[in-house]
């Protein structure tokens, strides 16, 4: 396995295309770029356009949002995931959660965590810059998968608390969010 680096924005791009929890990036580029083991060259990439020297590829049209039923089911599978059983962290905890919760319906997501802030401090932005700024010892982190950093400095309670606002936003079972909360 080769390690190489890429630009904020780039890793970004390559992390909003997650489509399962626990995705290497080396899965999401061979998804995107069509490139399968063993390959020795890319695959030509389908319905594209040449534009004054330029190669424009069509996006995919856009998944249907998860159903209700869905998005239970991705969070129930996370709570009995062994990657989860093996987090003895709360804040490990923590970050799994938003991810998932950010890969089953990012817009609502987005909003949920606007509207999520405390008295003096930002908890949620889109680059690390931001949270430094709003706070000292914030502790920020990247939550995988997404475009947000967060602060990780807040004890469990405050970490439940803003869990069950983004769950309650995007409309999950009162039950389930309860025990989401409790596993942290």
């Amino acid at each position: 396995m080769k390690t190489i680096e890429v630009d904020e924005e780039l890793y970004r791009y390559i992390a909003s295309h997650t489509q399962a929890i626990g995705e290497s990036a080396s899965d999401i580029l061979r998804r995107m770029l069509k490139f399968t083991a063993g390959q020795t060259a890319p695959a030509a990439p389908v319905n594209t356009t040449v534009i004054a020297g330029t190669v424009a590829q069509e996006k995919p049209a856009a998944a249907a949002a998860p159903t209700s039923r869905d998005k239970v089911r991705a969070v129930r599978e996370l709570l009995l995931s062994d990657e989860y059983a093996e987090q003895t962290k709360a804040v490990n905890r923590f970050m799994l959660i938003l991810s998932t919760l950010y890969t089953l319906n990012p817009k609502e997501f987005a909003t949920a965590t606007d509207s999520l802030t405390g008295r003096t401090r930002t908890y949620f932005a889109g680059d690390q810059q931001t949270l430094l700024q709003n706070g000292i010892h914030t502790k920020p982190k990247h939550v995988p998968g997404t475009p947000y950093w967060v602060i990780t400095n807040t004890n469990t309670g405050r970490k439940r608390s803003m869990i069950e606002h983004i769950m309650q936003f995007m409309q999950f079972p009162a039950e389930l969010t309860d025990k989401v909360c409790g596993t942290l």
